[in-house]
């Protein structure tokens, strides 16, 4: 039994890095919804534009059609050094451009994070009684200016709405990194919710988070992933609440009196959040990517937005090493192996007793091979002798898995950092690689990993007993190499040197137990 668990532990070993995440691999990241369905929905759309709200959630009943079709008449453009966005006669965020080059897309066009089609857009209100809410969506905004620059300081807009017995101003200060204030007021108090819009639809994988995020008044981070959503959310004084997708934003936040949330299912239960409002409502919010330090100049708690799944608590540290590196190295591509050389020498401790126990067992194996011979048919003295020769030689048939098993979170960590920073998109490490965000355009990166690993497997001391196990084991470095090729090279590249630190980590400590090995034998025959 003893035989058969340290056989099955180095199949686990190999497995637990690799199919533990890629067999689960559709499972966890498979995405809620595709971007091809999204787009084909532009009829359920029409169904959260302009109806009437209540306190507990939105509702959801049909929009008049000319809702979406008029209502994109620009009234404001707001132009700065890194965006421009557009104001629609509804008193919305329409449009959203990026305008800096990293940001393009790839037919040279400037990103734009608001879809036209997944309405509501950012800043939209809408009201509990259903004729004051009818009169909102017919009745068109005014604006201060049809056309400002965004100062460093602050440049202030302000629109008003003047319906039959209400008066609407929204005053909006925007700033030159996206974010802005924004302060509502009415001539009558009148029940209304006002949403961040939409998150937004332009970095959506099957590997990465995209859906809400609300960081509520004790901290506590609630995460709803599109699809999830129920409609009975709701959360009072939350500090922040953010829809996003893998690399951008639309949140709102305020940090000293929180915000009233409520949660609506749209588009096959994704969360679309809304703000209950007040008659005086002032409250910041912000459109963009999510770069650290963007979120950082604005407020450092925002940087909470920045999704890394269940080991953010060490994916959070990883983050800030790399970006410490980057700020001394000066490239993104050269900063993840140097953190990756890091934290092989971090884990370096936990891999060597891994890799000695490994030599040890193979060391063992003719007598292992004696012990089946002699015993095979009584496996409970096998058993015995078994314990009996780990005992005598200080092996350990589960030595080699515990240390292995304890990188897991790591793995994980690392997986979720290279995946979600933005900062690597559009940042280039060697002549091919112009992009560590996306996928080695002449998979070179791949094929290297693939060789690699199975480089190390060779070099790795084994003790197959059964000959199945050893082919599977051999196939491995090619199904990685399968998974990789549409990985993002900046992950590719960490597994890649990962690779090489581990071979070289081998040949070490090989070279060390075959000199122990030698001393012995030398020892033996001098006491003959």
């Amino acid at each position: 039994m003893i035989d058969k668990l340290s056989n099955q532990s180095r199949i686990i070993i190999a497995t637990v890095l690799s199919f533990l995440f890629f067999a689960t691999y559709n499972y966890f990241f498979i995405p809620k919804q595709e971007v091809t369905e999204q787009k084909t929905q532009v009829e359920k759309a029409q169904k959260v534009g302009s109806q009437p709200i209540t306190s507990v959630a939105p509702s959801s009943s049909d929009i008049p059609s000319q809702v979406s079709k008029k209502s994109v008449e620009i009234i404001t453009k707001v132009q700065a050094a890194s965006y421009e966005l557009h104001i629609d006669r509804l008193g919305r965020i329409s449009k959203f451009y990026l305008n800096e080059t990293k940001y393009k897309d790839e037919n040279g066009d400037r990103i734009e994070l608001i879809d036209s089609e997944l309405v509501p857009y950012p800043l939209e209100i809408r009201f509990s009684d259903e004729n004051i809410n009818s009169q909102a969506f017919a009745t068109s905004y005014t604006a201060s200016e049809s056309e400002i620059k965004v100062a460093d300081k602050g440049t202030k807009l302000t629109l008003t709405q003047s319906l039959s017995d209400l008066k609407i101003v929204k005053t909006l200060t925007f700033f030159p990194n996206g974010n802005y204030d924004l302060s509502v007021t009415m001539s009558n108090p009148k029940e209304y919710f006002i949403t961040p819009g939409f998150r937004p639809n332009v970095g959506i994988d099957s590997y990465t988070f995209h859906g809400s995020l609300i960081k509520e008044a004790d901290e506590t981070l609630s995460v709803i992933d599109d699809g999830d959503a129920t409609g009975k959310e709701a959360f009072a004084n939350a500090i922040f609440a953010a829809s996003s997708d893998k690399y951008y934003t639309t949140l709102f936040y305020n940090f000293d009196k929180g915000l009233d949330v409520v949660v609506s299912p749209v588009y096959e239960e994704s969360p679309l959040l809304f703000i209950k409002g007040k008659n005086n409502l002032k409250l910041s919010g912000y459109l963009g990517p999510k770069e650290h330090t963007v979120l950082v100049a604005i407020d450092k708690r925002l940087t909470d937005v920045i999704e890394y799944g269940f080991f953010t608590f060490i994916s959070r540290p990883l983050f800030m090493l790399l970006q410490y590196l980057h700020s001394i190295l000066g490239n993104w591509g050269w900063s993840i192996v140097c953190m990756t050389l890091l934290i092989r020498l971090v884990l370096f401790p936990l891999t060597y007793k891994g890799m000695v126990s490994m030599n040890k067992l193979k060391a063992l194996s003719p007598k292992i091979k004696e012990l089946q011979a002699k015993y095979g048919k009584d496996k409970q003295k096998l058993n015995t002798h078994m314990m009996e020769l780990y005992k005598k030689h200080g092996a350990n048939p589960m030595g080699g898995c515990l240390p292995i098993v304890l990188q897991i979170p790591v793995f994980f960590a690392i997986y979720r950092v290279l995946q979600n920073t933005i900062e690597l998109k559009a940042a280039p490490w060697i002549l091919w690689i112009h992009d560590l965000a996306v996928m080695d355009p002449y998979f070179v990166l791949p094929i290297a990993m693939g060789l690699t690993m199975f480089f190390h497997q060779r070099i790795t001391p084994t003790n197959f007993t059964d000959p199945m196990q050893e082919k599977i084991m051999k196939f491995l470095p090619l199904i990685f190499t399968f998974f990789f090729v549409s990985f993002p090279a900046g992950l590719t590249l960490y597994w890649f040197v990962n690779n090489l630190f581990s071979i070289a980590q081998q040949y070490y400590v090989n070279s060390l137990f075959a000199k122990g090995q030698k001393a012995e034998i030398t020892e033996k025959k001098a006491k003959k």
